[in-house]
């Protein structure tokens, strides 16, 4: 089905609803002084809550999701939500960027002019990309997950056929992060002959049979990660359905859901709004409680641990790194080439697991150079 216009309305009916319900949260005692030590900090939620309540301006941040052209196209069953703006360079370079969990296209938003019009922004004009960015299937805005398999792999695919198949880019750039790193590396195995380079600031690698001692330090961050910070994804990846009922009757809790990665997986020191205002927080969680999609976006864990991502990966094009040194899952470089052909390797000195939103103008720039040799 060719792509159809669309633009985001939350009926007011439903922003009524959503004021009522944080009106009458019902919040549990936490032991005082214990903070985010023991999951989301109460306080500081009851706090991000009543601004979300009485002073958050959803209709503003609406207007400004809807000012660049966005779509509906279905693709294997499920309509797929996405923005494609056309650059304004003199040859632009379609470029596929991919979210993660628990974010939206909305990481993205703020990256779309220097991205498709870079002269207007202090940029190169040669540096222009025609940028396309989906909604993950089942998450935000976008159709309804009605069936099994909806996990990486079946995502990659559908992406390529959005890019090749729907929108007719022959060859095309991508660019994620978190399930975004994923999926891109999926889409760079599987459909290589289509794919420019992939830019990765989130990669998956396993260790070699034996570490090097310089190389524990990834053992150990990912061991701590494991033990610390794996519960959110066992649940999702074993019952989803149990955590979506009740995520999609309380817009406080799934709040409380999101919002706790966002520090903890942030370069942030313990201060969240340190790195992002009350607003951003607050748009990006709208994309999962206006929309209802709780529930299609956690099943994403429970269908990965079924399609046999990582089976066999090899990626041969062109790959790109952007190594933050907060990101939540790191890999040597030497683990990295192993199953990437890796062109560019960057350390940055600042920004966590949401580069798009926490450090911006040092992913732009990354991306822009990657990128700036394959054209």
């Amino acid at each position: 089905m060719p792509p159809r216009p669309f633009s985001i309305a939350v009926p007011d009916a439903d922003l009524a609803d959503l004021r009522e319900r944080l009106a009458r949260t019902r919040w549990p005692d936490p032991i005082p002084g214990t903070g985010w030590d023991y999951g989301a900090d109460v306080g500081y939620m009851r706090e991000l809550c009543d601004y979300w309540r009485t002073a958050y301006d959803w209709r503003k941040h609406e207007a400004a999701l809807n000012q660049y052209p966005q779509f509906r196209c279905e693709v294997d069953g499920v309509d797929l939500h996405f923005w494609h703006v056309r650059g304004k360079g003199p040859d632009p370079v379609p470029l596929l960027l991919v979210h993660g969990w628990p974010g939206s296209i909305y990481e993205f938003h703020h990256l779309i002019g220097p991205l498709t019009d870079p002269a207007a922004h202090g940029g190169d004009a040669a540096d222009s990309f025609d940028v396309v960015i989906p909604a993950l299937p089942g998450y935000g805005f976008g159709g309804r997950t009605t069936d099994r398999g909806w996990g990486p792999a079946r995502t990659a695919d559908a992406f390529d056929h959005l890019m090749t198949g729907e929108l007719g880019y022959a060859r095309y750039a991508t660019q994620g992060g978190d399930w975004g790193g994923i999926i891109t590396a999926r889409i760079g195995s599987a459909h290589g002959a289509h794919i420019i380079g992939c830019h990765l600031n989130f990669v998956v690698a396993p260790p070699p049979p034996t570490v090097p001692p310089e190389e524990q330090w990834a053992v150990d961050l990912r061991n701590k990660f494991q033990a610390d910070e794996t519960g959110y994804s066992n649940v999702h990846a074993t019952k989803p359905m149990s955590l979506a009922i009740a995520q999609s009757d309380s817009p406080a809790g799934i709040a409380a859901w999101i919002v706790e990665k966002f520090r903890t997986w942030s370069d942030c020191g313990g201060d969240i709004e340190s790195v992002y205002t009350k607003d951003q927080l607050i748009t990006n969680i709208m994309f999962y409680w206006a929309p209802n999609s709780s529930a299609g976006s956690s099943r994403m864990y429970y269908e990965s641990r079924r399609d046999n991502t990582f089976a066999g990966l090899r990626v041969d094009v062109p790959v790109a790194v952007a190594d933050f040194p907060k990101e939540i899952y790191r890999a040597p470089r030497t683990w990295v080439e192993g199953h990437y052909n890796v062109q560019r390797w960057t350390e940055f000195p600042k920004g966590g697991h949401f580069a798009a939103l926490e450090q911006p103008e040092a992913l732009l720039g990354d991306i822009r150079a990657f990128f700036r040799a394959l054209r």
